[in-house]
C-alpha cells in the first residue's frame, strides 16, 4: 500500500561557479597558466591584455549605439549591460604582484624524453630471437613498473600471455626469457623481481677480479637479510674478514641503484624540478612584503569585438538565425565576465591568505631560521582572513613562496604546538629541526635509541614521549637507530 508523507532535510550545494572558483583556487602558477589558456582558447569573448596595450576608448562605442530609433532584439537579457558597463582594467589586475616580469618559458620546463619500454623494445628488437620469444619479451618489458621491477607473478602473466596474445607457453619458458634476454638488456638490474635481484644483476655486470666487489656480490647473494638489517659484525664473522673489506664491499653496494627505471620517463613528456613559486616575499627595512607572482595577476576583459557582435545582431529581431547567434554571444560574454570576477576573487583570496601568513611568520621570513616558525595551524590563518579553513587549505596545497632565504613550500610553514618546561609554546618543527640535529652529530658505529634521544631533548627544555620521537623520527624518514649504524 502507498504512502504519502513529509520529509524535511537540510542540505548545501554549490553553484558551478563556486565549485570552479575552488578549483582556481587550489591550482599552482604553472597549472594556473595552462587553465587560464584553455578558457582563452574555448572562449573567443575573453582577452588578455598585454602590458604594452593602451586603454580602450569606449566613448565612440557608446555614441555609436545611442540612436534613439534603435529597437533592440526581444531577449530575457540586457545588451546595452555589455555596450556600456564596461569591466575597468583595475578590477582585473592586481597592484601587489611581482616585479619580476621575466617571462617563464613553459617549454624550457617540459623536455622530450624517451621511456624505459621504448628503450628497451629498442633493444630486444636487436637481438636474434624467434618471433614468439619476442612477443614474450616485449610483453614482460611492457609489464615492468616505473622502477623497472617486474611485480607480476610468472604464473599471471603466462595466463595473460594465452587469452590476451593467443600465445601459449609454460612458466618455465617465461622465466627462461625474462632471465637469458629481457634482464641481459641495458640498463643492468632492469626485469628485477626484487630489490636483491636487481642488485645482483648489476654488480654481476661489473667484470672485475676486485676482491670489494667479488665480496659485494656474495654478500647480496647469500647474506642479504644480515645485510639490510645491518648486521655487520655477523658478515665479517661469516667471512672472516677485517672491518675495512666490509667497508669497501658496502661502498660497492652503495654505488648501485635500487630503481634503475628512474632516469626514464614513463609518459614521453617529463616536467623539469624547477618550481615556479606562486608567490614572492621581499624583506625590506625589517618589513616582509609579500606579492603574488605576476603570473597569478593576469589583466583581463571581455572582447570588443564580441560585444560589437551583439549589438549587430541586436538590431534584427526578426531573424531567428541572429536570435539564436545573440543568445550564444551573450553565453560567452556571461562567462567571460564570470572568469574575470573568479579570477579577481582568486587573486584576492591568495593575496590576503600570504598576507596573513607573513604576518604569523614574521621572524621566520626575516630570519629564515626554521627554529623561529611559530605553531601555526589553518585555522590561525583562517580566523585572520575570514575564510573558511578549507579555503586556507585548497590556497597552501601545492604552492610555493621565493624567499630571500629560498624557496618555501608553504606547507611546511604550518605546524601544531608544544608547551616546553618554560611554559613557552614552540612549534613542533622546531623540535623537528632539534631532533634532526642530535641524530645528524650522533656516533654513526653506536647511533642513538629512541629512549636515548627522549632524554637528550628532554635536556633541551623538550619534554617528549618516546611515541612522539618515534613519529617525527618517522616523518623525517630517519630510520630506527640500528638501521642508521655504519662502519
Amino acid at each position: 500500500m502507498l504512502k504519502q508523507h513529509l520529509q524535511l532535510k537540510l542540505g548545501q550545494k554549490l553553484a558551478p561557479q563556486q565549485i570552479q572558483l575552488m578549483k582556481l583556487i587550489q591550482l599552482h602558477t604553472l597549472e594556473f597558466e595552462e587553465e587560464l589558456e584553455r578558457e582563452l582558447e574555448e572562449n573567443p569573448a575573453l582577452e588578455i591584455v598585454k602590458e604594452d596595450s593602451k586603454e580602450d576608448d569606449y566613448s565612440s562605442l557608446e555614441d555609436a549605439y545611442q540612436d534613439e530609433g534603435t529597437e533592440s532584439i526581444e531577449t530575457d537579457f540586457d545588451v546595452n549591460e555589455y555596450l556600456y558597463d564596461d569591466e575597468p582594467s583595475y578590477k582585473t589586475a592586481s597592484s601587489n604582484y611581482s616585479p619580476d616580469d621575466e617571462e617563464f618559458d613553459n617549454e624550457s620546463l617540459l623536455t622530450e624524453g624517451q621511456s624505459l619500454y621504448d628503450y628497451l623494445t629498442e633493444q630486444i628488437h636487436l637481438v636474434n630471437i624467434s618471433e614468439e620469444d619476442l612477443k614474450i619479451a616485449e610483453y614482460l618489458i611492457g609489464n615492468l613498473d616505473t622502477d623497472g621491477y617486474l611485480r607480476r607473478e610468472i604464473k599471471s602473466i603466462v595466463d595473460d600471455l594465452a587469452f590476451s596474445q593467443g600465445i601459449y607457453t609454460t612458466k618455465e619458458k617465461v622465466e627462461d626469457i625474462l632471465e637469458n634476454y629481457v634482464q641481459k638488456l641495458d640498463p643492468p638490474g632492469v626485469g628485477a623481481r626484487g630489490l636483491q635481484e636487481c642488485l645482483l644483476l648489476q654488480i654481476e655486470k661489473k667484470v672485475s677480479s676486485d676482491k670489494a666487489v667479488s665480496l659485494a656480490a656474495n654478500i647480496l647473494r647469500y647474506q642479504f637479510d644480515a645485510l639490510t638489517n645491518k648486521h655487520y659484525n655477523k658478515i665479517i664473522q661469516k667471512y672472516d674478514i677485517e672491518e675495512e673489506d666490509l667497508k669497501d664491499a658496502l661502498d660497492e653496494i652503495s654505488k648501485l641503484s635500487p630503481k634503475v627505471g628512474g632516469n626514464f620517463d614513463t609518459q614521453t613528456i617529463t616536467i623539469n624540478q624547477e618550481i615556479i613559486p606562486d608567490f614572492v616575499i621581499q624583506v625590506k627595512d625589517g618589513q616582509v612584503i609579500p606579492m603574488l607572482n605576476s603570473k597569478n595577476a593576469p589583466t583581463l576583459r571581455v572582447s570588443e569585438e564580441y560585444k560589437d557582435i551583439l549589438t549587430t545582431y541586436s538590431h534584427d529581431k526578426n531573424s531567428s538565425e541572429h536570435k539564436q547567434a545573440a543568445l550564444f554571444i551573450k553565453q560567452k560574454l556571461d562567462a567571460a565576465k564570470w572568469y574575470i570576477d573568479a579570477i579577481n576573487q582568486r587573486q584576492n583570496t591568495l593575496l590576503q591568505t600570504i598576507t596573513a601568513i607573513v604576518k604569523f611568520q614574521k621572524d621566520y621570513f626575516i630570519t629564515g631560521d626554521e627554529k623561529s616558525l611559530k605553531p601555526m595551524i589553518l585555522k590561525d590563518v583562517a580566523d585572520i582572513t575570514g575564510f573558511d579553513i578549507s579555503t586556507i587549505s585548497r590556497v597552501v596545497k601545492s604552492k610555493y613562496a621565493d624567499t630571500p632565504n629560498g624557496i618555501v613550500y608553504l606547507k611546511d610553514l604550518f605546524s601544531d604546538s608544544l608547551t616546553n618546561d618554560d611554559g613557552e609554546e614552540v612549534s613542533t618543527k622546531e623540535i623537528k629541526t632539534h631532533l634532526q640535529e642530535v641524530i645528524s652529530k650522533e656516533n654513526k658505529r653506536k647511533p642513538l635509541t629512541d629512549d636515548a634521544l627522549v632524554v637528550i631533548l628532554k635536556e633541551q627544555g623538550y619534554n617528549i614521549a618516546r611515541r612522539t620521537i618515534a613519529k617525527y623520527r618517522e616523518q623525517l624518514n630517519i630510520p630506527v637507530a640500528r638501521l642508521r649504524k655504519e662502519l
